[in-house]
């Protein structure tokens, strides 16, 4: 495998969710990057995975630079900063594969299911990116708390997006983060995916829990 397959960006990194996956990939060995748009912010927060890891280094830069170096890249900004950020970087993910962990919560109001016109992030980035980038949804209901603790983690994680290859090497990059992912379909199929966040926000309020997931069950994995 070539350095630049290695290579994931999580742009947006600096953030629980994706420190928490940066975190879990530079364990199994991937070369991880922390985008940002302050490249100073970044590495501060590559400093601090690294400091949980052993004899691994995380690196930091902006948002730019990081899409650049790696073939894939991972997107864990607020949906407010989600188009703006997509157009940044948008001549930097022409031919890799973009996975959006973006979920369009419309404060305050986060426990209600508001999906934009395009029906979800995942196909608004699909619009805004065009047909030279495959998109795909994932980790929208994993909780960071799981991921930063680094133990098992007793959640699946739903895949879709625009290309079956393109799911199958993202479920490689769950199973390298110690989850099980599941191919959902279609980049539509998003629509389902991205809101059960609200719902699964909801339940966490309900219920006094931080952590709510969900677990697929009557499936062997193939």
């Amino acid at each position: 495998m070539s350095e630049i397959i290695k290579t994931i960006a999580v742009l947006g990194g600096t953030g629980k969710e994706g420190k928490g996956l940066a975190f879990r990939w530079a364990k199994a060995d991937y070369k991880v990057i922390i985008g940002s748009r302050d490249a100073e912010k970044a590495q501060s927060a590559a400093a601090e995975i690294t400091k949980l890891l052993t004899g691994k280094i995380v690196d930091g830069m902006d948002n730019l630079s990081a899409a650049k170096a790696a073939a894939i890249v991972v997107l864990t900004v607020p949906y407010s900063a989600h188009k703006s950020t997509l157009e940044a970087v948008k001549d930097a993910l022409q031919g890799k594969i973009l996975v959006d962990v973006t979920v369009p919560l419309v404060p305050p109001k986060v426990t209600r299911v508001q999906m934009p016109p395009a029906g979800s992030a995942a196909q608004e980035a699909r619009e805004i990116l065009g047909e030279g980038v495959e998109v795909v949804d994932a980790f929208q209901s994993i909780s960071y708390e799981h991921l930063l603790a680094g133990d098992e983690v007793p959640c699946d994680v739903l895949v879709t997006g625009s290309s079956k290859e393109a799911r199958m090497e993202v479920i490689k990059l769950v199973e390298a983060a110690g989850l099980i992912g599941w191919d959902a379909g279609p980049i539509e199929n998003s629509v389902v995916v991205e809101g059960l966040t609200s719902l699964l926000i909801y339940m966490n309020k309900q219920y006094g829990s931080t952590h709510a997931g969900i677990k697929i069950t009557g499936l062997n994995k193939i």
